[in-house]
């Protein structure tokens, strides 16, 4: 504590600028600079400590923890994960599933099988970081080891991001209020031109555009699905994606991979569409509640890949014209070629 407290504010608010969010929260707008925090604090009147409802050592050390707190966040929690293991449980049946998968940075994953399967549950242990105490007794490692319970029940230090197929925000904010409100809380340097950017993206990744002025709550599930995705990649230090059938999302599918991917993501999803299931590394198929089998992608799939592709920009084509109120009258003969 004394060496936070004993540093000039001005040389501390250039190292740590929220540092007068603190500040602010006593009512202290206007704070001498050239003062320590441990003076500020010692020339307060008794009255206005009084007010506070803390006492001078109080203070110092909320303020010093304040301070660490913040500091940590700036530490993003993929620096630290190097790989991601999945250490069989049981099926529905109780049958063993006698299998260990471990993923890192850049590999995507796809779970596959039919509804009701299991599929979302896979999803959830790994959300949860599951240590054999879910339903199915799986265990989740990180980087070879059991993670502390600081990582899985404390939202500061969570590892893993959940995109789920329904999203919905209640807040009375535009897009750029709220995504600034992020930036910010991540302490970004340029919090304006990272709006901006993620803005622009997520408008790729969309269907249909909007713009900084829209309200958080007229976005469409496919625009929200987006903004997330795009904030997930440059805002989120979580390092770990798990997403829901991302094809219900009304978003381009590849872009929203390739993005992740870029940013050194570990990306495992839910789907039942074949374009992003041979977009992934493997697939994990499941039945019966298990993880039944483990397939890689080979290069045959890989080149059916790019024909599904080809077939699918047809069917983006058709979908515009839909939505723009255009016919599909003509002869569509050798139109998927």
């Amino acid at each position: 504590m004394n060496e936070i407290a004993s540093v000039p504010i001005d040389t501390l608010l250039h190292t740590h600028p929220y540092a007068k969010e603190f500040f602010l929260s006593l009512g202290l707008k206007d704070v001498a600079g050239h003062l320590t925090a441990r003076e500020l604090v010692s020339e307060l009147t008794d009255q206005f400590v009084e007010d506070c409802g803390l006492d001078r050592a109080q203070m110092l050390q909320h303020f010093t923890v304040f301070i660490r707190k913040m500091s940590d966040l700036k530490t993003a929690p993929q620096r630290q994960v190097h790989s991601l293991s999945v250490i069989g449980g049981r099926n529905k049946s109780g049958e063993q599933e006698n299998i260990a998968l471990t993923f890192r940075p850049g590999d995507i994953a796809c779970v596959v099988g039919p509804t009701g399967s299991g599929k979302s549950r896979l999803l959830a242990d790994i959300e949860c970081l599951a240590q054999k105490d879910t339903p199915t007794g799986r265990q989740i490692l990180v980087n070879g080891s059991v993670p502390d319970n600081e990582k899985r029940f404390s939202i500061e230090h969570k590892l893993v991001a959940q995109l789920s197929q329904n999203m919905n925000f209640v807040v009375d904010l535009t897009v750029a209020e709220f995504m600034t409100m992020h930036a910010e809380s991540r302490m970004i340097g340029e919090a304006e031109e990272t709006v901006r950017r993620i803005i622009a993206c997520a408008n790729e990744l969309a269907g249909e555009p909007f713009d900084m002025n829209t309200p958080v709550t007229q976005l469409s599930g496919g625009q929200s699905r987006a903004l997330m995705i795009a904030d997930t990649a440059f805002l989120s230090p979580l390092p770990v994606v798990v997403i829901d059938e991302i094809e219900n999302a009304g978003i381009d599918r590849r872009k929203a991979l390739d993005l992740l991917v870029r940013e050194e993501k570990i990306v495992l999803m839910s789907t039942h569409d074949p374009i992003l299931a041979l977009m992934g590394d493997k697939r994990i198929v499941i039945k019966n509640g298990g993880i039944h089998a483990i397939i890689d992608t080979n290069d045959k799939e890989r080149g059916n890949l790019k024909e599904l592709q080809k077939i699918d920009a047809h069917m983006a084509d058709l979908r515009n014209r839909i939505r723009s109120g255009g016919m599909i009258d003509f002869d569509m003969k050798g139109y998927f070629a």
